[in-house]
């Protein structure tokens, strides 16, 4: 079998999709990953990265066109790492996302599960209630180039809302009049950092600046300018990240001006948001998805529900109206405390949280010898820990309901449960993250049934 040659010609046809977006052939027994690939289309490719299982190549003529392809509506698109699949239809992507994880729950998870629904959402563009923007040392906002830690700059980004884009370029404009210098990575000098913004269902904004240092410049001006662009600010907060790394908040706070709380409105519920707890970012989406779930979880208000990664309360709270007694776990102390203000605020008796790793939070209940019946995981995209498994089979819940954002670490955690003798038996994806690779999966998985 000849190897494919970097710089080349070839003509493919596209069958699917990788996790990533990108189209994926085969010639001659070989992979092509290909930037640009519509399924069903057959094209020429250039190839530029030849490795030794596969190949990486974009289009350069389209001999069939697929009914699926589109032109994309952003400029800044593909450049930008932001959107994955603005070159397709909707309909196209959501077809894409349920095989994606239908696949994942099949090969990667060993089980026999059909994905058969898919929720997609009504809004594609604007439907993002946080925003964060990366700053150039140039000091322009923008998003990184897919794969890289260069910043593109990006005026508009059609999935923000207007009030994150706005707040974004009077920060820009903040910057130069004040002569702000934008944090460098590679020497690790600099002040101004990210851009973080929080929009509710009404418009409002909180806005956060992410910083190298204890201030900045001329605060006073700084809100005025972010109160003008954008007039239903209500707070305007200092994050200070002094460490070297990549995780854009750090851990103490400072607020400048207004509110360090955003109010949002989700399942009829009112929730308040401090800038670093868990949120997800199109509430519409949340909502179907946080049915999704308690559907799963088969309350009739008997039930105890342990959530071990509550964030600010949203899924437990949903379903403290629908259970007996709610329980949840979270790592993040200010996350705890605006869930336990959500519960008091919405009138919700029957609701208690903890502070901790949810494999200690799980622990230490089962050695309290509490004994849920329901379990409710929505662990960060790396998945859940190797100590949560045991401390599940000691807790012995009827059913665990499984939120994920990523199928593989899901797709994975699912056979691990089955190790545990509890087996996926429902599966429904929900996207939340229109006109990029990510998607939202909810899946019951039920005792005895591995």
């Amino acid at each position: 079998m000849p190897q494919l040659q970097k710089n080349q010609l070839y003509t493919v046809t596209v069958t699917g999709y990788t996790a990533e977006g990108l189209g994926v052939a085969r010639l001659d027994g070989q992979v092509i990953f290909v930037h640009g690939g519509v399924r069903g289309e057959t094209s020429v490719i250039r190839v530029l990265k030849v490795l030794k299982n596969t190949s990486f190549g974009r289009v350069e003529e389209i001999l069939n066109p697929s009914s699926a392809r589109r032109e994309p509506d952003c400029p800044h698109y593909p450049a930008c790492g932001g959107c994955d699949f603005r070159h397709i239809s909707y309909e196209e992507e959501l077809e894409a996302k349920r095989v994606r994880v239908e696949d994942a729950l099949r090969r990667v998870g060993g089980a026999d599960l059909s994905v058969e629904e898919i929720l997609g959402s009504e809004a594609v563009d604007g439907y993002r209630n946080k925003a964060q923007f990366p700053v150039s040392p140039a000091g322009v906002a923008g998003f990184y180039r897919a794969r890289s830690h260069q910043v593109i700059p990006v005026s508009g980004c059609r999935l923000q809302t207007p009030q994150a884009n706005s707040i974004a370029r009077a920060v820009e404009k903040y910057m130069r009049e004040f002569h702000v210098p934008v944090y460098d990575e590679t020497v690790r000098r600099g002040l101004l950092r990210h851009i973080y913004v929080r929009t509710n269902r009404w418009g409002q904004a909180l806005a956060c600046l992410t910083v190298n240092g204890q201030a900045l410049p001329n605060e006073e001006d700084l809100v005025k300018y972010i109160r003008r662009a954008c007039l239903e600010t209500v707070g305007v907060v200092l994050n200070i990240n002094n460490r070297d790394t990549n995780v854009v908040l750090g851990e103490a706070y400072r607020t400048i001006w207004g509110e360090d709380i955003l109010t949002d409105e989700l399942c009829g519920l009112t929730f308040r948001l401090s800038v670093p707890s868990f949120y997800q970012v199109n509430r519409a989406q949340a909502e179907r998805l946080y049915e999704k779930a308690i559907e799963f979880a088969g309350l009739t208000g008997k039930e105890i529900v342990l959530d071990l990664y509550c964030g600010a309360g949203t899924i437990t709270l949903a379903m403290a109206r629908r259970a007996r007694r709610v329980i949840g776990g979270e790592i993040v102390p200010s996350a705890i405390e605006n869930a336990r203000e959500n519960a008091r605020i919405n009138g919700i008796d029957n609701a208690e949280f903890f502070c901790g790793d949810a494999g200690e939070v799980a622990k230490s209940l089962a050695e309290n010898r509490l004994h849920p019946d329901v379990i409710v995981v929505d662990p960060p995209r790396k998945g859940l820990g190797e100590d949560i498994f045991p401390a599940v089979a000691a807790l012995g819940p009827e059913r665990v309901v499984y939120v994920s954002c990523d199928p593989g670490t899901l797709a994975r955690d699912v056979k691990r449960f089955a190790g545990i003798g509890y087996g996926a038996v429902k599966a429904a994806a929900v996207d939340l993250f229109p006109r990029t690779r990510h998607v939202e999966t909810v899946v019951m998985l039920q005792r005895g049934n591995s």
